[in-house]
């Protein structure tokens, strides 16, 4: 199947880009989701965790405290990469399988850490949602309740604009209006649907 793989920083609108996509008839694997499906209760990537940072991160419910882990890895970029040796293989493997599974036209991909886990080697095209950086921040700050330095440090953990727009095949501005963004979303649809039936033809 055709795969396209959505990216972008965070808070620059690959959600709503993703749902325009998939009303449009395009099937989805989000990341996201696989990251919080591989921590649930009774995972061995929720195990590995708790080993590996401690107990102290878990909730009375025994689910993984999402808030003080956030805290702990975005203060601290080795204790992020600790926490990213841990997931990513658990995240590359589910989501593998996850897109083996999907029947559509093609398949969306959200990987917001596309570029920096070497995921565009899966996907067939690169789908760039870039933001220009303080709407990052305000949004950010907006959806999390959180602070201007904690937004900071979040958007200091990923890539810069500049080197993921450079690995993009298309790019779509996070920034416009709904409306803006349906057209555009529109627009790559069609494409992706040529481009698949041009694979499927052999040509």
């Amino acid at each position: 199947m055709f795969r396209v793989g959505l990216t972008g920083g965070v808070a620059s609108g690959k959600s709503t880009v993703a749902a325009h996509f998939t009303e449009l008839g395009a099937g989805l694997v989000d990341t996201d989701q696989v990251a919080r499906e591989v921590v649930a209760v009774g995972e061995p990537g929720l195990k590995a965790i708790v080993d590996a940072f401690g107990a102290d991160l878990l909730l009375d419910s025994g689910e993984l405290n999402r808030s003080a882990l956030r805290a702990t890895i975005f203060q601290d970029p080795d204790e992020r990469r600790k926490l990213e040796a841990i997931l990513h293989p658990l995240i590359r493997a589910r989501t593998l399988a996850q897109l083996e599974a999907v029947a559509a036209p093609y398949v969306l991909v959200v990987v917001p850490l596309l570029v920096e886990t070497g995921f565009a080697k899966f996907v067939d095209r690169v789908l760039v949602v870039d933001c220009p950086r303080e709407l990052q921040l305000q949004r950010l700050m907006r959806r999390d309740q959180i602070n201007a330095t904690d937004a900071e440090a979040m958007l200091v953990s990923q890539v810069d604009r500049e080197t993921r727009c450079a690995r993009a095949d298309d790019i779509l501005d996070g920034s416009q209006s709904v409306a803006r963004t349906r057209e555009r979303v529109s627009v790559l649809h069609t494409d992706y649907l040529r481009r698949t039936a041009s694979r499927d033809n052999g040509s």
